[in-house]
């Protein structure tokens, strides 16, 4: 690699699923029903 890359990102993101999934969404119904089963 030569030079600099001005597009380089970050390797990690911290992001909290709890705040970027709404509510009502159904993935929580499923996440729930898929807890109980276990």
């Amino acid at each position: 690699m030569r030079g600099t890359d001005e597009a380089i990102g970050s390797l990690f993101s911290y992001v909290d699923l709890e705040e970027r999934i709404p509510s009502r969404h159904p993935l929580r119904e499923i996440r729930q029903v898929v807890n109980d089963a276990l």
